[in-house]
């Protein structure tokens, strides 16, 4: 009888041990304190710079990582490397959901990057020769949003697709070479290129000011803005929503405008 009494009780400390050590788990991860964030540097981390102090009075410690491309942060945020990132809209996040069988979500938007075309050659689209390079970025959304930008300028016309590539141009009489290539590198191209759509993060990366040095600037009015993404699954943990919250603050709104004088502008 004391025996089996005896086993009762190992089970039960055994039971309880097993608890208080999930428990334990449970809690580490409810009193989660550190958001690691993926962004690429303009204005993205410097966005991310105001929300660390704002998120610091919330109890939260944001660490920004960098990149500069558009592929690892999601791969990164996908794999649990990071806990969000913010550098993309909505239409890049679909297609590289869709293409690299990801599982990212949207929570916010946060800004709009106006893209616009560049030039070191030329202060006027009318001043294009016949058969002048322009540079595009080459990954599927952020190319056919620029080759919008061409057309509602009267340069190229396409045929009726989702995603607009240099293989869809239906009319094209000036004979126009369009350049694809990486976002990041086309900036660096302009000595090379009669004209260039450039992001424009990017762009002010480079110090191009897309109010005084665009030719021609994407409307305000783009579907475009730049949101913030996490994993699938995780868009309402606390933390997230402590996020949300500050990058969709009134600070935020009055950092932005102050900051970039239009060049960038709200989207919340």
């Amino acid at each position: 009888m004391f025996k089996n009494i005896l086993k009762l009780a190992l089970v039960a400390v055994v039971a309880l041990a097993f608890t208080a050590c999930t428990d334990s788990k449970e809690s580490k991860v409810e009193k989660k304190t550190v958001i690691k964030v993926g962004a690429t540097p303009v204005p993205h981390s410097e966005i991310l710079e105001i929300a660390q102090t704002l998120l610091k009075a919330k109890g939260y410690e944001l660490q920004i990582v960098e990149f500069t491309d558009y592929v690892t942060p999601n791969i990164a945020v996908d794999e649990g490397e990071l806990d969000a990132n913010f550098f993309q809209h909505l239409p890049y996040l679909e297609e590289f959901n869709k293409n690299k069988n990801t599982k990212l979500v949207k929570t916010v938007n946060v800004h709009l990057e106006p893209m616009g075309v560049y030039s070191k050659k030329i202060e006027a689209l009318n001043e294009l020769k016949d058969g002048a390079t322009i540079a595009v970025p080459n990954d599927p959304t952020n190319e056919s949003r620029a080759l919008n930008i061409l057309e509602e300028q009267g340069l190229l016309t396409f045929k009726d697709v989702k995603f607009k590539t240099a293989l869809d141009i239906d009319k094209n009489p000036r004979n126009f070479q369009i350049k694809e290539l990486d976002a990041p590198q086309l900036p660096r191209v302009l000595d090379e290129v009669d004209a260039a759509v450039i992001n424009t993060n990017y762009a002010l990366a480079a110090n191009l000011n897309p109010l005084k040095d665009a030719l021609v600037i994407e409307s305000k009015n783009s579907p475009y803005a730049n949101i913030l993404v996490v994993k699938e699954g995780n868009e309402n943990k606390d933390y997230i929503k402590a996020l949300n919250e500050v990058l969709n603050s009134n600070e935020i709104r009055n950092f932005i405008n102050d900051k970039y004088k239009g060049s960038i502008v709200e989207a919340f």
